[in-house]
């Protein structure tokens, strides 16, 4: 993977924006990255979840959802909703994962 060096959080939230994966020098888990699922709308077919169904068949058979950061886990888990600690919004040893 080819990597850029020493990164602010306002820098990595906009390579974010750009479609592109990043990280930290800093986190301790191997393979953990965030990456930026873009706002979309989201059709009744598609769920599996019986709650967010009901959302989208009461709204018309959509519903509008919006954008979020996503974490790959060092354990390979999803995170849907990441939220940076002050430590994160702090460093400056972020890179993008190409």
């Amino acid at each position: 993977m080819e990597k850029q060096n020493g990164m602010t959080f306002g820098l990595a939230i906009e390579c974010l924006k750009k479609g592109k994966k990043v990280t930290r020098n800093g986190w301790n888990g191997k393979g953990m990255f965030l990456w930026l699922k873009p706002a979309a709308t989201i059709k009744s077919d598609w769920c599996k979840d019986p709650l967010l169904k009901r959302i989208c068949d009461d709204n018309g058979g959509e519903a509008e959802a919006l954008g979020t950061i996503c974490i790959k886990t060092a354990d390979g888990k999803i995170l849907t909703g990441w939220l940076a600690s002050q430590t994160d919004m702090l460093s400056e040893d972020w890179i993008i994962v190409e």
